[in-house]
């Protein structure tokens, strides 16, 4: 498979975690809910400042991707291709940062559960878990783990995302 073709494969792969409710289409909605469920699975309380991050963040992805096509309320499966590959993949690291950065600063927080601003191993797992992964969370962290000190801070998990839909890294990030 081209890189090409692998990278549309993963964000196709993303765009149907996003559809929870399976209509082929994703709303703001449907990034609320995925983030609802994430909380509800880390057994984080709705309203709680940790979760409330993420359940803004989530949605703020969706507001963004559909401003850069001119989507309504939805977007299709084409239109979040087309925003994702311009202002995502085509973008490189820098776009990866500013357009997930947020999402995976929140998801930092909701996991890190001893407050050092950085995920461990354990907390790691309890993250793939959450995001309903079926991936051996050892190997994914050590793949994540760039610098080797046992722990991912938010910039080597946007780095990890972003070379994972841009076809550089193979550990499986999407939970699906």
């Amino acid at each position: 498979m081209s890189n090409k073709a692998l990278q549309q494969d993963r964000l196709r792969q993303r765009f149907a975690l996003y559809d929870t409710n399976g209509d082929g289409r994703i709303g703001r909605a449907d990034l609320e809910n995925e983030a609802r469920r994430i909380v509800e699975a880390f057994g984080e309380s709705v309203d709680a400042p940790r979760a409330q991050a993420l359940l803004t963040a989530y949605p703020q992805l969706f507001d963004f991707l559909s401003k850069q096509v001119g989507a309504e309320g939805e977007l299709t499966q084409d239109q979040f291709l087309e925003a994702a590959e311009k202002e995502v993949i085509s973008a490189g690291p820098e776009g990866f940062g500013r357009v997930l950065r947020p999402s995976i600063r929140a998801m930092v927080d909701l996991a890190d559960t001893d407050g050092d601003g950085q995920v461990s191993p354990a907390e790691f797992e309890k993250w793939l878990k959450a995001i309903s992964a079926d991936i051996n969370a050892d190997t994914a962290f050590q793949a994540v783990d760039a610098d080797g000190n046992g722990q991912l801070s938010v910039d080597e998990l946007v780095l990890a995302v972003g070379r994972y839909h841009s076809g550089e890294l193979d550990a499986p990030l999407l939970g699906i």
